[in-house]
């Protein structure tokens, strides 16, 4: 409540108030109306009562984290209040009046009514904690950029307001294998890890020869210590971050992949063998530590499967793999939770398991004993857009999963490996991708990605740009997934006024309008050109590993366009089957590949409209932000601009190879021509603001140097193409 008066007092300070705190007691202070404002608590016993009978009173009641913002006025003051029955809301409600304040005015300030629409609102961190406990995003420039980052209590402190004012609740850190870095285990002493490592290697330069490893002997080689941190000092860390999280309601969560052993170096005879009895009591003990060491803790997540294999061999009393790893995770993880739990029989516990390379009626039939503890909430979790949620805002990946679930509720992890480099903001996806979610068996969600980490940003040349943090960078992506998780009524014309008070000196409408038409490239392509995984298609780079594009390189070309398949949730037609459509005479219902690009093109030209007028007006070395948010949206309107031509010259290309007709190549050859040319500009502004190359986890070297003759060489693909054998 401190954090949400604080922001008032600020709203009001910047609107020319002169503002006096009180409790118990009449102030006044000269000018025309008195501004009075009251928190209304209901769980406090201090604020309870204090209301001054000024909030409406509706049929629908107040919820947790929900509150009810009330206003009325006599001949002398403005009576303004907050109304909850729980701190969280009056924060919430009290973040409500400010920001109503700073874009309204106090004239401006309505009576408002809100209860979270999703109980969880979180995000997915991936947390490199250390190179010799990584997470999945450690073989990345963006995660050994990280690695002093997430051990600087000013990056949690700078992120968590940032949540708190997105309405986020929970933070999940993912980890391979956390605990050497976060506990020490009474039994297993000599694992816990002093210091904070990260490899001197920021680049490998050859992708292809790199193994599955996650931590290379070339980097723990070319080690440096970033931090020195004895564990006891890491775990007063910890527990402060998770603190100052509770004094923004938000909850902190660890996940992890298993079975990985990483910082454990083979001591004590722990392995990642499944038949380990050592492995099995050391997991267990560590995940009993981990609730002991942090009484803030909320819960952990686990994911059954990674670094398992075909765990039948290790399974009694039967040869199902699928029951073998449950078992181990239920001797390991679960087991972990009942001691903790009951332990402390007064601490509510929670333990999300994923439901990924596993079933859903087997982990709740195994998991009994967890789920019959009275302090302990089991709560599935599942990939609902794979990872690609800026795809379509009708996902198809879920529905025989809501049927197995039963009476239990899951967490949607929505995955963002698409918009990492570029402030993606699209209001319009995101409130009909959030309302289109089933809410019947819906506990929340949490944004993320795998192939990036979002701490501080490492890219940019701009030195005011440098090091910022990417929650502030991207604000408005962030912005949109947790506000309107919160409240889907959130409208544009509020999102616009938020735009106005980030940059002002620009018509916030028109650059709203013109951002979201730019962020709609990705879902129209992805959507188009689907993959279900964040190394089979990363759209900013149009690459993949060479595996999934069938190139040696990655890169995708116009051979890989015209044989992916469509999003199954979009009613987009492929073009193998719009080719046989056109043959035939007879196309599929459904939206064309020409349609596509159609689309595509008619977004990216009402971008380039807009910035046309923006020309008009010089951005000045001191509008930083605002120079670089241009950048970013006219990046994402050049390669709508380039995916457009390329789908035209795709499609041009496979009517030729079964028709025979050489009108077809020869338009194919233009339209590539034309999609080189329009890739031009777009790699020379990625380049010319930030770093080339990046090294990825996911999909390799990203080198716009090597991108650019990729592209060209579609136009010689064309050109020699050669029709199909029939």
């Amino acid at each position: 409540m401190r954090f949400a008066i604080g922001e008032v007092d600020a709203a009001l300070r910047a609107r020319g108030y002169q503002v006096v705190s009180y409790v118990a007691k009449t102030v006044r202070h000269e000018g025309p109306k008195d501004v009075r404002i009251s928190f209304n608590d209901r769980s406090d016993p201090i604020s309870r009562g204090a209301s001054i009978g000024q909030t409406r009173r509706d049929k629908d009641e107040i919820r947790a984290e929900g509150f009810r913002l009330g206003r009325r006025e006599d001949q002398d003051t403005i009576f303004l209040g907050v109304e909850s029955i729980d701190p969280a809301g009056a924060m919430y409600g009290g973040l409500e009046l400010a920001e109503q304040i700073r874009t309204r005015g106090i004239d401006g300030v309505v009576p408002t009514d809100r209860n979270p629409y999703m109980q969880m609102r979180g995000t997915k961190f991936n947390i490199p904690l250390d190179l010799r406990t990584p997470s999945y995003s450690d073989m990345s420039d963006s995660a050994q950029a990280n690695i002093a980052t997430v051990w600087d209590f000013e990056f949690w402190r700078a992120y968590l307001d940032a949540l708190a004012h997105d309405r986020y609740n929970f933070v999940s850190l993912w980890n391979l294998h956390p605990f050497p870095s976060m506990v020490k285990v009474p039994e297993f002493p000599d694992i816990a890890l002093n210091d904070v490592w990260r490899s001197k290697i920021q680049f490998d330069e050859d992708y292809s020869t790199r193994t599955t490893d996650i931590v290379t002997p070339a980097m723990l080689a070319n080690k440096e210590v970033v931090k020195q941190l004895t564990i006891g000092q890491k775990i007063e860390f910890w527990r402060r971050v998770m603190q100052y999280a509770k004094d923004r309601n938000i909850e902190f969560y660890l996940m992890t992949w298993n079975v990985f052993t990483y910082g454990v170096d083979g001591k004590y005879g722990i392995t990642d063998a499944l038949d380990n009895p050592k492995t099995v009591d050391y997991f267990r003990a560590s995940v009993r530590e981990m609730f002991r060491t942090y009484p803030l803790l909320r819960g952990i997540g686990l994911t059954a499967g990674e670094n398992m294999g075909d765990a039948s061999a290790y399974y009694k009393g039967g040869t199902d793999s699928f029951d073998a790893k449950e078992n181990w995770l239920l001797a390991t993880y679960g087991q972990g939770v009942l001691d903790a739990a009951r332990a402390e029989p007064n601490r509510q516990f929670r333990l999300i398991h994923r439901q990924h390379e596993s079933r859903a009626a087997d982990i709740a039939k195994t998991f009994a004993p967890v789920r019959q503890q009275p302090n302990v909430d089991f709560v599935f979790s599942f990939k609902y857009a794979q990872a690609h949620a800026l795809s379509s805002t009708r996902q198809a990946f879920h529905k025989g999963y809501l049927e197995s679930l039963g009476d239990l509720k899951t967490l949607w992890t929505v995955r963002n490996d698409d918009a990492l480099m570029y402030r993606w903001a699209a209001p319009d996806f995101v409130r009909e991708f959030v309302k289109n979610i089933p809410q019947e068996k819906t506990q929340g969600l949490y944004l993320g990605s795998d192939m990036w980490v979002w701490g501080r940003e490492f890219l940019a040349r701009a030195p005011k740009m440098q090091h910022q943090l990417e929650i502030e960078k991207h604000w408005l992506h962030f912005l949109l997934w947790g506000r309107l998780s919160y409240d889907p009524r959130l409208d544009n014309e509020r999102v616009a006024a938020l735009v106005g008070q980030r940059l002002p000196g620009v018509d916030a409408n028109k650059l709203l309008a013109a951002w979201q038409n730019a962020s709609m490239i990705y879902p129209l392509v992805t959507g188009f050109h689907w993959a279900d995984f964040d190394f089979q298609w990363y759209i900013e780079a149009c690459r993949s590993r060479p595996g999934p594009a069938k190139t040696t390189s990655g890169f995708h070309s116009v051979d890989t366009f015209i044989q992916q398949p469509v999003h199954p949730a979009t009613d987009n037609i492929a073009i193998p089957a719009y080719v046989a459509g056109v043959i035939a005479k007879k196309i599929p219902a459904g939206t064309t590949p020409l349609q596509v690009a159609d689309e595509l093109d008619a977004r990216a030209n009402a971008v380039l409209a807009w910035a046309s007028e923006m020309a008009e007006r010089d951005i000045s070395l001191e509008e930083a932000e605002l120079g670089a948010t241009f950048s970013d949206v006219m990046s994402m309107a050049n390669l709508g601009q380039y995916y457009a031509a390329k789908i035209r010259g795709a499609t041009e290309l496979a009517l030729f190879r079964e028709t025979h007709r050489a009108k077809h190549r020869k338009k194919a050859v233009e339209y590539l021509e034309l999609a080189a040319a329009r890739w031009a500009p777009y790699s020379l502004r990625a380049r010319t603001f930030y770093r080339n190359p990046i090294w990825t986890n996911r999909v390799g070297t990203v080198d716009w140097d090597e991108l650019d003759a990729e592209v060209k060489k579609d136009i010689e693909i064309a050109r020699t193409s050669t029709v199909t054998s029939r």
